[in-house]
This record gives structure tokens, sequence and C-alpha cells, in this order.
């Protein structure tokens, strides 16, 4: 863990400890949920917790976040809602996009949750598109996109890149570089074996940061997101992270990494960084932990009775919230 910091007190600390652990909390009872056959299409974010948290950590509710498929993370950071997410999940009427959208498709504008996209790097001109619309405004609302080392590649970022820094667009390109695109190991994948390197070519930052590390992550955000406040451009921040289970729920990992590969990163787990930092600095209790801790299973374990007693949508409701209506 990172020994420098700024601008991270007491409240900080708790505040990342509480949404790193609620995503772990959720994450494994939207695993649970999906083994019960309730929900289809878990792409689980364990491992991942700590790169939404230190970005979402100098975000306003009026700021943009917009994710990829495995996006329950940037949703839980974002601020929203667990109880409309889980019943999103199962398919409820209650649901942030009223049971139509599901584990994929999570979306609140209300929290500045502009969605998640199961179609690769679809997210990443829609967040250019998003800083565009700020700027014309004249407004200092930030849009900060997701997305995989699977999408590094796709044309869509290299041409939102080039256009967000002529245009010097509030945008954080957010490279989750979680090492497989599916079962591809990114070295196949990625030349110079560096996401983050790219920016050069843009004439923006490019920065490669400890995914693991929610403190690292924040401090490299903090800047990040000051810079396009201020009207200077775009960022492009890759965070070497880990997912520790498989690219969806039937997938087995182990088919295509070591056991040993897996066990090296879970014991560079963010969330049990996060907790060593802030007990061997004083900053916190183990009891005043415990009880953030116990809290975020309570608020995951309502979000699940809520989602349970939901109605599903209305057979006539299928054909509504197809289409926009423009007045």
């Amino acid at each position: 863990m990172s020994a420098t910091y700024s601008e991270l007190n007491k409240d900080s600390f708790l505040w990342m400890y509480k949404t790193m652990v609620t995503i772990r909390r959720f994450e494994e009872q939207s695993r649970r949920e999906a083994d019960a056959g309730k929900l289809r299409g878990m792409h689980s974010s364990i491992g991942q917790e700590a790169v939404p948290t230190g970005i979402c950590a100098h975000l306003r509710d009026d700021d943009y976040v917009l994710g990829t498929h495995r996006s329950h993370h940037h949703c839980i950071a974002k601020g929203v809602d667990l109880k409309e997410m889980m019943a999103e999940l199962l398919g409820k009427s209650t649901g942030t996009n009223k049971g139509k959208g599901g584990t994929m498709h999570i979306a609140d504008i209300n929290k500045g949750m502009l969605g998640a996209n199961g179609v690769v790097g679809s997210n990443i001109p829609v967040a250019t598109g998003v800083g565009l619309s700020a700027k014309v405004r004249g407004t200092d609302q930030v849009s900060v996109v997701f997305f995989g080392d699977g999408a590094s590649s796709q044309g869509v970022l290299h041409e939102s890149m080039n256009l967000a820094s002529i245009w010097k667009l509030p945008v954080l390109f957010v490279c989750e570089n979680n090492r497989y695109a599916e079962s591809t190991p990114f070295e196949f994948t990625v030349a110079g074996a560096s996401v983050a390197n790219r920016a050069n070519g843009y004439d923006m930052p490019g920065v490669s940061v400890d995914g693991q590390d929610a403190i690292e992550i924040h401090e490299v955000a903090r800047e990040a997101v000051a810079r396009a406040r201020r009207g200077e451009g775009p960022t492009l921040i890759e965070a070497m992270t880990y997912r520790y289970q498989g690219h969806f729920g039937a997938d087995d990992p182990l088919g295509y990494r070591s056991q040993e590969e897996e066990d090296y990163y879970e014991a560079r787990d963010c969330i049990e960084q996060l907790t060593r930092h802030i007990l061997d600095n004083g900053i916190a209790s183990e009891s005043e932990l415990e009880s953030l801790a116990e809290q975020s299973l309570q608020d995951v374990l309502a979000a699940t009775a809520f989602a349970d007693e939901s109605p599903f949508p209305e057979p006539e409701e299928l054909m509504t919230d197809v289409y926009v209506k423009y007045a």
C-alpha cells in the first residue's frame, strides 16, 4: 500500500473501505443468486473493487460514469441504490431499468451512471460525447469510461482519445487491465505490454497504476479529475488489477491460468491492503471496520430481500421503454 497520499481524511478512508466491502458482498450474493438460477450472465468484479472506488471518490452525482459488461462495482462506487440494482439483476419491476436490462445494463441517470453495456468498447465513444456535451454546456462535469484490456485495441478507443485530446474534453479513459480478455492474456494482444503508453500518441497523460492499491488509484484520479475540471483535457489511466473468478459464472479460469498466479494476486487483495493501512496507521479501529463490514452485509441482504419480494414486470410492459420519444 502506497505510503504517500493527500486529501484523504478518516471519512475518506472509511468511505473507500465500506464501498469496497459492499462491492465484495454484493458480488458474492449475486453469484449465489446466479447459482440458484435467478439471474443470467453474471460477470463478477471480485478483486477489482479498488479501481472504481478510488476514482469515484472524486466524482459528484452530476459527473458521469459509463461501464462494461462487468460493471456492478462501477455502479456501487457511483452510488446506485443496492436494492434497485439487485432487483434489476433478478428482472424485477423495481429495478433500475424496470427489470428489462439485467446485470449488463444497469443505469441510473440521477446518479450519473449512464449505463453498463455488454458490447466491448461501445461506451468509449459515448463517454467522449458526454464530455463534449459538458464542454459545450460550459459545466465542469467529468465523464469517466471504464473498459477492459480486451477493449483497449478497439478502434473507437483511439478515435475517441484523439478527439478528446484535440478538443480538450473532460474525459477519463480508465482501462481495468485484469490481465485477461476472457481467456486471452493481455501480453498476447497489447503491443509494448502497456495500454498507458498509448496516451503518448494522443498528447495526453497516460498513467499505469497498481489497481490493487486504493490509495494509489485515489491519488492518480485526484489529479486526472482536477485536470479535466480545469478544462485541460483527458487522461488515460491503466489500472493493473485482477479478477478472482472466471470471465463469467461457468468459466473455469484454471483452464488458462495457474493456481500459483491466482494465489499471488489474492495475497495482494485490495481490501486487505486498505484494511492493513487503516489499522497500521491508527486511522480507525478494528471494531469500527467490523461495524462497517457488518453494515455492508446487512445492506446487501436487505437489497436481496427487496428484490425477492418485488414483482416481475407485467406482460403489457414488454413494449414500453423501447423507444425514446422527443417532444
